[in-house]
């Protein structure tokens, strides 16, 4: 299991984003040599949580825990196969493009070594959104990738430490909760009566995914009731 490559992005002007000021850095490319990652700080004022990474709208991306966006090379050799057009590391705004590494198969709270010190936990599924969507320039982008249920891994930072491209990724931690990457992704877009089975990570979940869970069981209750003892109609978006 490895990182292939460290990927960064710097501010760019586009048509396609609603970010405050028309910027985006959803454009990365491989970096050579050593980079630093380390906890960015909260949701709404920390950026990327890698050296020279830009994240240009603070509403929705980056944060302690959206730190580091995490894409196996594998799938993106599935889209390369259905988009018909070559996906170069970095075309999907990841910052670690890894090899051999189960990334949206990842369990909530799963923690990874990458070289020599840097400790990272998996908190949760990246939504798409309208830039993503712009970026690639596919129609009804964010309905396939939300259809397809693999969308990699964003991680907090535990240790901070320096990778580069080529470094080993060991796992060092496996919770048993079994809530996966991919369970948590349809949990909030297109199954929402699985929200309740998130409550088992606890605290290593992202807190809006885990505030989700929370509000649908408090209204619905565990089993997916309402609690006028209605079942609730299903509806996904």
């Amino acid at each position: 299991m490895t990182v292939l490559t460290v990927n960064a992005g710097r501010p760019a002007p586009v048509s396609y984003t609603d970010s405050p000021g028309g910027l985006t850095g959803i454009d990365k490319h491989p970096v050579e040599g050593l980079i630093a990652v380390g906890d960015p700080g909260p949701e709404g004022e920390g950026g990327s949580g890698v050296a020279g990474d830009a994240v240009c709208d603070l509403r929705h991306h980056g944060g302690s825990h959206q730190a580091v966006y995490a894409f196996a090379r594998e799938e993106l050799d599935a889209w390369e196969r259905e988009l018909g057009r070559p996906l170069a590391n970095g075309s999907f705004g990841e910052n670690l493009t890894t090899s051999g590494v189960t990334v949206s198969g990842a369990l909530i709270g799963e923690r990874w070594r990458i070289g020599a010190e840097l400790v990272l936990e998996v908190t949760s599924g990246r939504i798409p959104c309208r830039t993503f969507a712009g970026h690639l320039g596919q129609d009804r982008w964010v309905r396939r990738f939300t259809q397809a249920a693999a969308p990699g891994a964003y991680l907090r930072v535990i240790t901070p430490g320096g990778i580069r491209g080529g470094d080993p990724v060991e796992i060092v931690h496996r919770p048993d909760h079994g809530v996966t990457v991919d369970l948590q992704f349809r949990a909030v877009t297109t199954q929402r009566e699985l929200l309740p089975r998130l409550l088992a990570a606890g605290e290593a979940l992202h807190p809006l995914a885990l505030r989700k869970a929370r509000e649908y069981v408090a209204r619905q209750g565990a089993d997916g009731e309402r609690r006028s003892g209605r079942p609730e109609a299903h509806a996904g978006h």
